[in-house]
């Protein structure tokens, strides 16, 4: 129902039972650790600054000196390292290291009609210093929203993608003027993060689609 309160501020005038269940009832719904979430964070700050040209060996020194080389995907790795890969794709993975910074209680709010802010950057290491993963740690102190809240905030962003998927298919525009692509990716992330009891595995077990 809160889910259709906000759909409804969007301009999507729809009844609960109209949109897909993402999570059963009395199903258990946590977060991935810190740890993790600060990782993705780090290694997805640093596929933005390989697309606006950081050297690679630049970028590789500064994921092995944080620790998370081991959790980068085949593909970050080679286009992190060679380049290889769609630019313009990591591009729109902007929206979601935003989400990430939300999940870290770095940015207040993770409205659907807006983009991530221009203060994003100064949330993320500073690369240009090559401020260290511990250092960024001490100086934002990230900690995880409640996984409820970020449970209904999920829940949100998958009924908005599929509405959006909806009016797609019928040739009709979305009554609010919302990026599929913006939708699609915080989407992702929040999807990535959450870890309930189904199967006693995370909703999404790899970052990679």
């Amino acid at each position: 129902m809160r889910t259709c309160d906000g759909l409804s501020q969007l301009g999507f005038a729809v009844r609960y039972d109209h949109l897909p269940l993402v999570f059963s009832p009395g199903e258990d719904v946590m977060l991935r650790p810190l740890r993790e979430l600060e990782s993705r964070a780090a290694i997805l700050n640093i596929v933005q600054a390989r697309v606006f040209d950081m050297p690679p060996p630049m970028a590789m020194r500064w994921l092995l000196d944080a620790h998370v080389l081991e959790e980068l995907t085949p593909q970050e790795w080679q286009f992190i390292a060679s380049g290889r890969g769609d630019a313009r794709r990591y591009s729109e993975q902007l929206e979601s290291l935003y989400a990430l910074a939300w999940l870290l209680g770095l940015v207040p709010h993770l409205d659907p009609s807006s983009y991530c802010t221009d203060s994003l950057p100064t949330l993320m290491p500073d690369l240009r210093t090559a401020e260290p993963f511990t250092a960024w740690r001490a100086r934002t102190l990230p900690s995880r929203r409640d996984a409820r809240d970020v449970a209904e905030m999920l829940d949100l962003y998958c009924c908005l993608d599929w509405l959006c998927a909806e009016s797609r298919q019928h040739g009709v525009r979305p009554p609010t003027a919302l990026d599929e692509s913006v939708i699609w990716h915080r989407r992702w992330a929040l999807e990535w993060a959450v870890m309930t009891s189904r199967n006693g595995r995370p909703i999404a077990t790899s970052w990679e689609r």
